[in-house]
């Protein structure tokens, strides 16, 4: 995969009330469906005492496995309008648990689908979401004379700088998102006539966090 998307990067809590009913969503990351359900199975422990403990959890980069349960809830009205949330904000690796303490009026089941997706919303708007991006580390060594040039480069395609060290030469490890490498060889290479030397390492996946390339 060339491409990012976005995973929960820390866990989150969000509460919301409809009718005197209290929705308590937790979202959390995970990595596989054995750590979904755990998960799901902790909340459930935690919330013993509430009417329903309803998920839902995608996993994978192309949502290969996504699975919800409305856990006693009318069909469709719970766990499938927050696997909506989830794929619809493009959200990957995550898993959702809305814990219902019911109030005493039923909302039916229109009330119910919005209370659902709107308790996952508020738990996600209480998550720290990133985008995991497939990239590479480029070693770069140029001479002083072409390094403003590359600079303006990095500058105009956003290129995390993550080590510089200035000698009688220049070398920089770059950050760079797999899909620009190719192009970036080809203009770096044109704008210093073939003068800069690149080495590519090992595919990693990154994330750009406060400012800083965070190695996942």
């Amino acid at each position: 995969m060339d491409k990012g998307y976005k995973i929960v990067y820390k866990a989150g809590t969000g509460e919301i009330v409809e009718k005197k009913s209290r929705f308590i969503a937790e979202i959390g990351p995970v990595e596989s469906e054995e750590a979904a359900h755990k998960y799901i199975e902790e909340i459930k422990k935690k919330n013993w005492n509430a009417a329903h403990n309803c998920y839902a959890y995608t996993i994978g980069d192309n949502n290969q496995l996504m699975r919800c349960s409305d856990d006693g809830e009318p069909a469709q009205t719970a766990g499938k309008p927050m696997l909506d949330v989830l794929t619809l904000q493009g959200i990957h690796n995550v898993v959702a648990v809305v814990s219902r303490y019911f109030g005493g009026t039923l909302l039916g089941t229109g009330g119910l689908v919005r209370a659902y997706s709107k308790a996952v919303q508020e738990g996600l708007s209480n998550t720290v979401i990133i985008e995991k991006v497939p990239g590479k580390i480029l070693d770069l060594t140029s001479e002083y004379n072409g390094i403003g040039k590359i600079q303006y480069l990095l500058g105009q395609r956003g290129i995390q700088t993550i080590d510089s060290e200035y000698s009688d030469i220049v070398k920089l490890k770059l950050m760079v998102p797999v899909n620009e490498i190719p192009q970036l060889l080809t203009e770096i290479t044109e704008a210093t006539n073939g003068k800069s030397q690149m080495r590519e390492e090992d595919l990693v996946y990154y994330a750009i966090i406060e400012g800083k390339v965070v190695i996942l």
